[in-house]
């Protein structure tokens, strides 16, 4: 009969560590709850046989490639919930999810956890140990339910987050796909048209000895800049996102960014209010889950994805550790900053459409480029400084917040922020897209009338001195 040692909670909130003899997990669980013990952890205890056992799972991992997205985890963590919901040991619960894994991050991550269960570690500090697939939230929240003995209350409230987070991304991203699709085929469709349709009407006007309207020499101009500089078109925007992935890895770049993205006129407004959504619905489940304030704030700051809102948070938690409260640091920093990489930006895409003209062959377009360039930076200029100070952060959210530490129900208080900004960044995404479909249509059918128009102009005139 194996021997299992158990850590577990009296009546009076004094832990327990002591060993038991049973056959089964589920016998010893049963045992010491008839013992008027509430079980915290139940391990068997290891011989030499178990730890080779335990090697030989290891030798058995997957390559990790996937099945370790949100959707995955997200998943494993209501199906965790309702495991301990119904009184299984957490051991046999991650085994039980673990058979049931895919291979992948998420199958290798539980396997880890269990060994390192098995090896006398808490469930947080065996997940801990895989940060990649379990993070600081995941983690800290586990933590705190471990400590308040209502590990199953936590594991629903984290598989509740994880969903509507899940859902707010599957939203945000679905609305995305069709202007992408479109925005790709119709590049693909015009550069087409530009490489092998331009050329052979130019080859007729040639022939023919046309002259040609300022239109047509214009398309015939881009139609080359597109056939031998083609490859720009691809390297400077790949180089450009390089750039920026390259340029966030540095706090001073990344807040230099994420505040230029926060000031772009409807975008901003909806980058704004889906890292609002998700940072106060983390702050809240933290809170709610027992974690202390300043690693809450913490978690929720590692967690923003957004510089300024990284920013923000450690201001936040200055302020409280020098005495006040969240809603008076809150305020005081909840307004945009002034930041020479955003004014940088600004100026760069101001300019690029002038940069674009000035590649285009003909004797005026350099000329033409640099004025394009030079009104782009000063429009984006003007732009930035109008936009540089306004709020991230609406006074709304600040009086919550404030009224929540008042009455002691700030948890409450930022999920009722959250669920706001959850609809408003569903009306705003819905309102967005009808708004981009016609700008789209609008866009293509300009350009295929100035295609039209440029080509079939000269083509009527020569027909014209054909019947003449």
């Amino acid at each position: 009969m194996p021997t299992y040692q158990f850590e577990a909670l009296d009546p009076t909130g004094q832990v327990i560590r002591d060993v038991i003899d049973a056959s089964t997990e589920e016998e010893a669980h049963t045992t010491i709850r008839q013992m008027g013990y509430f079980v915290t952890k139940l391990n068997v205890k290891k011989s030499a046989a178990d730890g080779a056992a335990g090697t030989r799972r290891k030798r058995k991992k997957s390559l990790a490639i996937g099945g370790g997205g949100l959707k995955a985890l997200t998943t494993f963590t209501r199906q965790l919930s309702i495991l301990q919901d119904a009184g299984l040991p957490i051991l046999r619960s991650l085994q039980i999810l673990e058979e049931q894994q895919k291979g992948g991050k998420l199958k290798n991550a539980v396997m880890d956890t269990c060994d390192n269960i098995e090896a006398g570690d808490t469930l947080s500090e065996a997940m801990a140990k895989s940060p990649r697939m379990f993070d600081r939230l995941y983690v800290n929240m586990i933590k705190a339910g471990e400590a308040g003995g209502a590990l199953e209350i936590i594991l629903k409230r984290l598989a509740d987050f994880k969903e509507r987070a899940m859902s707010l991304r599957r939203k945000v991203v679905g609305a995305l796909i069709y202007p992408a699709f479109v925005i790709v085929a119709a590049t693909v469709i015009l550069s087409l048209i530009m490489v092998f349709i331009v050329p052979t009407f130019e080859e007729i006007f040639e022939e023919f000895e046309l002259k040609l309207p300022a239109a047509t020499i214009l398309l015939i101009n881009i139609s080359h800049a597109i056939y031998k500089l083609w490859f720009l078109f691809i390297l400077v925007p790949l180089g450009l996102l390089v750039f920026i992935i390259l340029l966030r890895q540095f706090n001073y770049g990344k807040v230099g960014w994420d505040l230029f993205m926060l000031q772009i006129p409807l975008i901003g407004k909806l980058l704004e209010k889906n890292c609002m959504a998700r940072t106060t619905r983390t702050l809240a489940t933290l809170i709610s889950s027992g974690v202390p304030i300043l690693e809450a704030l913490t978690i929720c700051r590692d967690t923003a994805g957004n510089g300024m809102f990284e920013r923000m948070y450690t201001k936040v938690s200055e302020g409280i550790r020098e005495g006040d409260p969240i809603a008076v640091p809150l305020d005081k920093n909840c307004h945009a900053i002034f930041h020479p990489m955003a004014l940088f930006f600004w100026l760069f895409f101001g300019a690029f459409p002038g940069m674009i003209v000035m590649i285009i062959p003909g004797a005026d377009m350099p000329t033409l480029g640099m004025m394009i360039a030079g009104l782009g930076c000063v429009v984006g200029g003007l732009i930035y400084v109008i936009r540089m100070k306004r709020r991230i952060v609406d006074s709304l959210v600040v009086n919550m917040v404030d009224v929540g530490e008042e009455t002691g129900e700030l948890d409450t208080m930022l999920y009722k922020v959250a669920d706001q900004y959850d609809e408003e960044v569903r009306t705003t995404t819905d309102g967005l897209m009808k708004m981009i479909e016609p700008m789209m249509i609008l866009f293509l059918g300009g350009a295929v009338l100035f295609i039209v128009a440029a080509l079939f102009v000269p083509l009527i005139s020569l027909l014209e001195k054909m019947s003449g």
